[in-house]
């Protein structure tokens, strides 16, 4: 019903609609964030917590964190965009040494736009130099255009080919179905990596997998994952919920008004983004237009209607009998350790 609205309306649009340079970011602030992983880890498990957190190609989150106290320890880490054999794979690159991050990201931004296979070896290199870095292979079965397990298997063991001996760990993703998760496990064992936790939400939820860990320091848990390969982790109570429950509170997330945040970001369509009418700056689509479209309003509020109790739970009588919530031994923790370390995505755009 959207797609064909949009489609309508798209033609009458005096900006012509680019959907491929549009995008959208979550409602938390790195802060937020920060804290609702936290938190989750302290009240919830009563332990120690480590965060990392990784933003889409930049590092601005994680550096602004360093600059108040409470957050200084945070690793300077991001979600790396690996064009690849006419796909785009993420890597979640964790731990940059400080004086050099800013560096090496650029070095990493000019890969992205301009790949070749010889030059990803070198950076992968690179990178696995630094021995308190950790190199995640971030949800090996899905691709950016969202053909997920169907992604060619022979770019995929390519990739690995040239990658894996400068991969530290496979992404148990927090956001992924135990199904995609499960054949996630297989992939690692096939190519002798441990997998790692990965939060990957994009709402309000707190992750729905973690790492446990005795490890008192970040650098000493990639130790743990790099020399060791010993890695635990933790799946919490809402991986277990309907994926498809999981998805609709998140974009619940996105399309809520948030009036005590800063003016700018209140409303859902000051988290969009879509070029000006030159076709150059991004601007928020809350600049673009005097109102939102009534007919998109419209298509809102009935989505909205899933905040109603009852309305939730008749939806998850719907997707309730799908779930699969089956997970291997291999993935289970073995004991409760001192410290819980959760690796989670947050959007760069987030900041404003």
């Amino acid at each position: 019903m959207l797609y064909e609205a949009l489609e309508k309306q798209c033609r009458r649009s005096r900006i012509p609609v680019d959907f491929s340079r549009a995008y959208w970011t979550p409602p938390l602030t790195p802060k937020l964030a920060y804290e609702t992983e936290r938190d989750q880890i302290e009240n919830a498990l009563g332990l120690k917590a480590l965060v990392s957190l990784t933003d889409h190609d930049n590092i601005e989150a994680p550096m602004w964190l360093r600059t108040v106290p409470e957050t200084a320890h945070t690793p300077i880490s991001l979600e790396w965009s690996a064009p690849f054999a006419g796909t785009v794979f993420h890597l979640g690159v964790h731990n940059l040494p400080d004086g050099q991050a800013q560096t090496i990201v650029d070095d990493l931004a000019a890969y992205t736009r301009k790949p070749s296979e010889r030059r990803l070896c070198e950076l992968l290199s690179m990178l696995d130099g630094f021995p308190d870095v950790l190199l995640v292979f971030n949800h090996p079965l899905w691709t950016q255009s969202c053909v997920g397990v169907q992604r060619g298997k022979d770019d995929l063991d390519r990739f690995l080919s040239c990658a894996v001996p400068f991969l530290h760990a496979f992404e148990i993703n927090a956001a992924r179905s135990s199904k995609e998760n499960n054949l996630v496990r297989e992939l690692a064992e096939q190519w002798q990596r441990p997998v790692v936790s990965g939060g990957d939400r994009h709402g309000c939820e707190a992750s729905g997998a973690l790492n446990l860990t005795c490890a008192e320091t970040f650098p000493d848990f990639v130790s743990e994952v790099r020399q060791e390969r010993r890695s635990h982790v933790l799946l919490m109570p809402q991986y277990a919920e309907p994926l498809g429950i999981r998805n609709t509170r998140t974009l619940l997330d996105v399309i809520r008004n948030y009036p005590e945040y800063p003016v700018g970001s209140r409303r859902w369509d000051d988290r969009v983004f879509h070029p000006d009418e030159n076709g150059g700056l991004d601007r928020s689509i809350s600049t673009l237009w005097k109102v939102p479209p009534v007919f998109l309003e419209k298509i809102l509020s009935c989505i909205r209607l899933l905040e109603i109790a009852a309305v939730q739970r008749a939806a998850e009588s719907v997707f309730r009998p799908t779930v699969v919530s089956e997970v291997p031994a291999e993935i289970l923790t073995e004991v409760i350790p001192t410290e819980v370390i959760s690796t989670e995505a947050v959007s760069s755009e987030a900041l404003s």
